[in-house]
């Protein structure tokens, strides 16, 4: 599938607040987030390496003990086995990138 409109793809709601679509590649995963205001993404690691890119709204991320608000045009680089937790400060959309593919996002 090389081209798709995130549209047309299914939506789930995997937290109460965050809906995502998923494209999955041979090594990657994009997740595409739609977060509820106020939506409350609890602590939690995984073995990929994530690559966060907030497209709008404000983000507040807390990994491995540090918070930021984060705002469109900022990129969180999440290391593989990191801690890390979130809170959508205002709707927001995220772009998440993961290597290797998320197997559970299937």
């Amino acid at each position: 599938m090389p081209f798709c409109t995130l549209a047309e793809l299914p939506e789930r709601e995997l937290v109460p607040g965050f809906k995502a679509r998923f494209v999955h590649a041979d090594r990657m995963t994009c997740s595409y987030w739609n977060i509820a205001a106020g939506a409350e993404l609890p602590e939690h690691a995984h073995p990929h390496e994530q690559v966060t890119n907030i497209l709008y709204g404000r983000f507040e991320i807390t990994v491995d003990g540090e918070t930021r608000v984060i705002e469109p045009g900022d990129v969180v680089v999440i290391p593989s086995g990191a801690k890390h937790r979130g809170r959508a400060l205002a709707e927001s959309f995220i772009l998440d990138v993961f290597a290797p593919v998320r197997e559970d996002y299937r």
